[in-house]
């Protein structure tokens, strides 16, 4: 298990059973940090940092819990360190992605090349995404204040809830 200050990933980001849910729209502040609401915060165990990552399928950026992304790593750890058919998969997960922190007031800053893949300039949209959370340029959402009831109907059809 992976060592994160004095106490382990497990035992610093345990996620409780509930998932991210809802939008939060922030401004970037001078320094390009935005603030993660203290009930994902509180979600995540308060984590130190958090895993970061483009989304492969959408212009927007992926914010991953530890735990999460923890639990995903640790069964690529079984594998050969230099299995040649794993190599380029890591390498490319590594070279696209980050683990910033979090200060005290739950404030993050990522990279500039993520803020410009999903085209974060003044203003980010968190999107709960259940086991993670979804940054958007809001002109690409609907806006906040909207319900889209058929795609609801389609996403849940589609999960078979």
């Amino acid at each position: 298990m992976s060592k994160v200050g004095k106490q382990s990933v497990a035992e610093s980001t345990v996620v409780s059973t509930g998932g991210f849910v809802g939008r939060y729209d922030h401004a970037l502040d001078p320094k390009k940090r935005f603030t993660i609401p203290s009930e994902w915060r509180n979600l995540m165990g308060n984590p130190e940092f958090v895993y970061v990552m483009p989304d492969p399928e959408k212009r927007c950026v992926n914010i991953i819990p530890a735990v999460e992304m923890e639990s995903r790593l640790a069964k690529l750890r079984e594998r050969a360190l230099f299995d040649p058919a794993l190599a380029p998969v890591l390498e490319r997960i590594g070279a696209n992605s980050e683990m910033p922190s979090l200060d005290v007031q739950g404030r993050i800053r990522i990279s500039d090349k993520l803020l410009q893949f999903a085209n974060l300039t003044t203003t980010v949209a968190m999107v709960g995404a259940v086991r993670m959370i979804k940054l958007w340029d809001p002109a690409a959402l609907e806006p906040a204040d909207k319900i889209d009831q058929i795609g609801l109907r389609e996403a849940l059809a589609s999960a078979g809830f």
